[in-house]
């Protein structure tokens, strides 16, 4: 089992910025990759930001350019800058274990973050 534990949510206006971190604690061997996906109400959860255990990062178009994720040990950051209100979602850190060919997510309790226009 992996444990997520997320923190950095908030309400900010358009063009400021946040970061959020995620800690992972577990059984994080198996762990190759992290991220972070976002949802809103009626809408499924779609991919942010990810990063691999060799630093391979892979982003969403909508926050190329924007956001950063980054990895420092077993916590993963996500530097939102230039935030927009469609940005608003609550953001779930998620864990992918891999182990024989089989691979098993993990997610964090989410965290909410607000854009005013």
């Amino acid at each position: 089992q992996v444990q997520l534990v997320e923190s950095g949510g908030g309400l900010v206006q358009a063009g400021g910025s946040l970061r959020l971190s995620c800690a992972a604690s577990g059984s994080i061997f198996y762990v190759n990759a992290m991220g972070w996906y976002r949802q809103v109400p009626g809408k499924q959860r779609e991919l942010v930001a990810e990063i691999t255990s060799g630093g391979t990062t892979n982003y969403a178009d909508s926050v190329k350019g924007r956001f950063t994720i980054s990895r420092d040990k077993n916590t993963v950051y996500l530097q939102m800058n230039s935030l927009k209100p469609e940005d608003t979602a609550v953001y779930y850190c998620n864990a992918r274990s891999s182990l024989g060919g089989s691979s098993w997510p993990y997610w964090g309790q989410g965290t909410q973050v607000t854009v005013s226009s």
